[in-house]
Formats: structure tokens, sequence, C-alpha cells
């Protein structure tokens, strides 16, 4: 980012009551050097070097249009999420952030996070994201054995993590990395001793993932033929209530579903997202949600990145979805979205976008069965024996 529009310090504290969600920009960058196998992401793998200063031309290009339709916000977080945002040149990276700074006012003290993966970690691009404005990064480590890493089909070893992790800790103000779990033969005291290290080592910030089975990846095939086997129900659950207690202990409650924190390092940028707050979308593939004279828009753009990218340069943006939502989806998105978090949601928000209350007779049943629970009289959150089951909560109460 230029000298004039780069947050004059770092992210600033965080107050973690809720507040209004802010204001995102997410940028997808669809690349990626092997797609894993339980990955339905929409990342690709392409065996020819990426044109890099054709794509960012084409994100400068549908910056712009979604700053048109997002005229006077306030950016409080970037995320460059994907695929592999750690295979794009620290120049590329710094075209991104400028062409955001040049479209929107940047909050100082926001946050900018790229998400990295240990085998294309390396410290002078580290430092070249850095002085282009990154001040938080994410690290999908996945795994503390090379065993279950060659399972996932990661591209990096322990070793490599340990030395991503590192140098992140001494380049960036704030860092992240992601574990998943209920693995192939995993049991609950080896997640713990792992869950245990991974701690050690974070900073201030862990997302712990489920491995879930995903229609379309190659994992959906290997199980459904009995070839790959996951922890049941019982077990999975088991590992959920391992993960709550260990992290909580350790000073990382969790915040939402997946994701702990040191109070106050929440993830500002996710957090807009679960506050049901407005954000740009932009790259092959990403998804949006932006304010319109008639109300808030659903956007959503093409996922192939050629296609994509040949859309933005002949109409500044490459969406396939633009569609108006009713007061009943928006209502039903913060019902979705907001319990997900520890905070839950405000019902005074959920009836003025449904017109209606919650059906007093679900949320009594609920109650009873410890599933929900109110935070006083306007606000309402899942339990964490709710959270194992959210989905049916979320349909119950909508």
């Amino acid at each position: 980012m230029t000298e004039r529009s780069r947050p004059t310090g770092d992210i600033l504290a965080f107050d973690p009551v809720p507040r209004e969600p802010g204001f995102g920009v997410y940028v997808h960058w669809p690349f990626c050097a092997a797609k894993c196998p339980y990955c339905d992401f929409n990342s690709h793998v392409r065996h020819k070097p990426i044109d890099q200063a054709r794509y960012a031309a084409a994100f400068e290009r549908e910056l712009a249009d979604a700053a048109r339709r997002s005229a006077g916000q306030t950016v409080t977080s970037i995320f460059l999420g994907g695929g592999t945002p750690s295979l794009m040149e620290p120049a590329t990276v710094a075209r991104v952030l400028d062409a955001v700074a040049a479209n929107w006012t940047i909050a100082n003290g926001a946050e900018i996070t790229l998400e990295a993966n240990p085998s294309s970690v390396e410290a002078e691009r580290f430092r070249g994201y850095r002085a282009a404005g990154v001040n938080r990064v994410s690290l999908g480590v996945q795994a503390l054995n090379d065993r279950d890493l060659k399972l996932l089909g990661r591209l990096h070893d322990v070793e490599q993590a340990l030395h991503a992790i590192g140098l992140a800790r001494e380049i960036f103000p704030r860092l992240s990395f992601d574990l998943i779990y209920a693995r192939p033969d995993q049991t609950v005291d080896a997640w713990e001793a792992e869950l245990t290290r991974a701690i050690d080592l974070a900073a201030d910030h862990l997302s712990l993932y489920q491995l879930t089975i995903e229609e379309g990846t190659p994992f959906f095939a290997l199980h459904k033929s009995g070839k790959l086997k996951v922890p049941d129900g019982e077990l999975s659950a088991e590992l959920y209530e391992a993960t709550q207690l260990l992290t909580a202990a350790r000073g990382l409650p969790a915040y939402e579903i997946s994701n702990h924190a040191v109070p106050g390092a929440e993830s500002r940028h996710n957090l807009t997202y679960w506050r049901y707050g407005l954000y740009a979308g932009v790259g092959p593939g990403a998804h949006g949600r932006l304010m319109g004279e008639d109300g808030r828009h659903a956007i959503s753009n093409e996922p192939l990145p050629e296609t994509w990218l040949k859309m933005v340069e002949s109409w500044d943006s490459g969406a396939v979805v633009d569609d108006l939502l009713s007061p009943d989806e928006e209502a039903d998105e913060l019902l979705l979205m907001g319990l997900r978090l520890t905070e839950g949601i405000d019902l005074a928000r959920w009836r003025r976008l449904s017109g209606r209350d919650i059906d007093a007779t679900s949320e009594a049943d609920l109650r009873a069965h410890g599933m929900v629970e109110r935070l006083g009289p306007d606000r309402i959150r899942a339990t964490p024996a709710g959270m194992l089951v959210l989905d049916a909560v979320v349909a119950d109460l909508a």
C-alpha cells in the first residue's frame, strides 16, 4: 500500500463486545500448487505460470466496480484467501491493497490478513507481504505429524510448518493457523497432545476444524467405498468437547464454533461475516453482500478463473449471481451466521429484518433440551451442545 494510504500502525486494540460488524473486502486467489483431497473450495491447479500482472489488473477493475456499489463505506478488514494466496508475488499483493486504498477509506489499524501454506513460505516473500501492508497471516498447517499431513495431501512436513510459524511470529503482528481434527484413527489423547503443542506455538488465534467429507472430493469417494474411515458421531463429539475444554483452559476460548482466540484477538474479518455485516468479494468464485437502494444483495462470481478474467476485462465484474434478498432470507442468514458465535445474535435486529418474533414454542423446546440459552432479554445463543447440531437448531428457530 502507498505511504499515503497505508494504516499508520499495527492492528488497533479490539473490543470483543458485540459492535457494528464493520465492512470487509475479500479477495480470492484461486490457484494452488496441488488440490487437497478433502477440499471443496474454489481452487485450481495450473501447470503453466500464472500471468499475475493480468490478474492484478482484473482485481483492480473489479475492486473499482465493487467500490461504486458501496460508496461511503470504511474498510475495517481485508482478507486475501484462496486457493493459496502465498503463491502471489508480493508485488501482486501490493497492487491489490493499493487498489483497495484507492477506492475506499481504510480505517486506521485495519486488519489485513493473507492466507499462506507452509510449503510456499519464504522469509523474503513474507517480508514483502508485510511491506505491502499485510499485518496478519493465517497458515494452513492442518496437522502436526507427518503421517497425517501426507494423508491430507499437504505439500509440507512438520519441519516446514514449524519454520513457517516461526517466521510469521517474527514478521507479522498477528498470526493464526489452522488444524484439522477428527482425522482417521485419531484418538482423544493424541488430539489433546497435538493441540497442546499447537497452543504452545500459537500467538493468539487458532482455527480448529473437524474433518468433513464433502461431496465431489476424493475423500468422498474413498469414504463411500469404505476405504477412508473417520471418527463416528460419538467420538467426534468427544474430540469437540476436548477441544473446547483445552483451549479455554489455556486462554484461547472459542468465540465461534471452530475459532479460538485470546480475548481481543478475534478475526475481525470473519466477525464481519458472522455478525452479518456487508463485504465486497472479488476474484473467481468470491461471494459478497452489498447494500443497494432496494436492499441487501447476495453476489457470487464466476468460479472458473479464466472465464472470470475475461468477464472482468470486458465488463469490470465477474458476477454471475446478483440477487436481492427478501426480509426472510436476510433474517435466516443472520440466524445461520450469528448462532455460530458464542456471543449469539441480537433478537431485536432479527425482528427488524424478519418482521416477526422467534417462534416461542420452538425456542422453549430447544431451551428445555439445553440447545440454546438467553443472554438477557434480546440476545440468544447456541449452547455447546447446540453447537454440535447447529444446522438443526437454526432450522427449528427459523
